[in-house]
């Protein structure tokens, strides 16, 4: 079977290449650049740098399938970096890594896998996919919990999910490492890279300055009866659930309640005002099931570290879904993803609106 495998230059895409050809299947490797580096130039830097798209081409030589590098720069700027601008302008906090998987990686990787003459396209994604009793394509947690992807993928159609294929996502990271000491691979003790790959500094507010100036416009941070108690540099400098970097001196630990983007107002209160029991989801795609017209039993995850907490869920008109969770929920965040689960299958995912 030919399989086109998305390569960043890290050890779980390297092992998972390796694995296919290992098992005889006939592997591409696809690097993505995802912007421009002439010159030698390295202004973003966690993952596919220059350094990364080398390695990447390293591993395919030794292993011994040929690699190419696609330039995906406009769809990288338009699907990933503009939707990061344009939520954060909107008091939104937005989740990149799932936009750039299942919106760029899978759409436009299963485009070009075609145009190699491959049906399929393989990643090294810690998740699982497999086939029910009832033709459905599953989506299912990795067999490692520490480093399970799923909750970036739910966005996956079932046309998607039939051509996807996550070698690594039935080990742990422990086995996958030694997969590449195996194999004499140099990337076997790269570290992983752990934040958004286009600020490698973290510091996001600057990122979003320098891409939309007009962004910029001071405000009011408020109390929850609209009484002001301070002011702010922008509302993109702020996410639910913050308590740092507020500048305001109280009594009591104050967070990050809402975000009104019209106004431009910050509300705060004390922590127990965070928590929620309802929320409701846009852009939902169903996996495990169809769109449940009644509600149903899942476990739901607001974050990707968030533990998954049971409650009911059930589909809404127009692409929506509202969840309602048994206890009340901390910091639900507008812009992040909702992932529903049953056991370890994801039963569905959208945005928190």
């Amino acid at each position: 079977m030919r399989i086109v495998v998305a390569m960043s230059g890290g050890v779980d895409s390297s092992v998972a290449a390796a694995l296919l050809a290992e098992q005889g299947h006939d592997v591409i490797g696809l690097s993505m650049q995802l912007y421009d580096q002439r010159g030698g130039e390295q202004t973003w830097g966690s993952c596919c740098t220059l350094d990364d798209l080398h390695d990447a081409r390293r591993v395919a030589s030794i292993i011994g399938f040929p690699h190419y590098i696609v330039n995906f720069e406009r769809q990288f700027r338009e699907t990933v970096i503009s939707n990061f601008v344009q939520e954060y302008a909107s008091g939104r906090t937005p989740l990149p890594c799932a936009h750039c998987n299942s919106d760029l990686k899978f759409s436009t990787l299963l485009e070009r896998a075609r145009g190699f003459g491959a049906e399929h396209v393989a990643t090294g994604h810690y998740a699982r996919v497999e086939h029910d009793e009832n033709g459905r394509w599953l989506l299912k947690r990795s067999v490692d919990p520490d480093k399970d992807q799923s909750y970036f993928l739910f966005s996956l159609t079932q046309d998607q999910l039939a051509r996807a294929m996550f070698p690594v996502g039935t080990l742990a990271k422990s086995e996958v490492r030694s997969h590449a000491r195996r194999l004499g691979l140099a990337v076997a003790e790269k570290p992983d890279s752990q934040e958004i790959c286009f600020i490698p500094d973290g510091d996001y507010a600057a990122f979003i300055e320098r891409k939309e100036p007009a962004v910029v416009r001071g405000g009011a941070i408020v109390d929850e009866g609209g009484h002001q108690l301070g002011t702010h540099a922008g509302i993109h400098r702020f996410t639910i659930g913050q308590r740092k970097g507020l500048g305001i001196a109280s009594t009591v630990p104050l967070y990050v309640l809402g975000i009104d983007a019209d106004a431009g107002a910050v509300m705060v209160g004390p922590r127990t005002a965070l928590e929620r029991v309802r929320l409701t989801a846009s852009g939902v795609n169903w996996i495990g099931i169809a769109a449940p017209a009644r509600r149903v039993r899942v476990t739901a995850q607001i974050r990707h570290r968030h533990k998954p907490a049971p409650g009911v869920v059930c589909a809404l008109p127009d692409g929506r879904a509202e969840m309602i969770f048994d206890d009340p929920q901390a910091a639900i965040t507008p812009g992040q993803a909702v992932v529903f689960y049953d056991g370890e299958a994801v039963v569905g995912g959208g945005w928190i609106e």
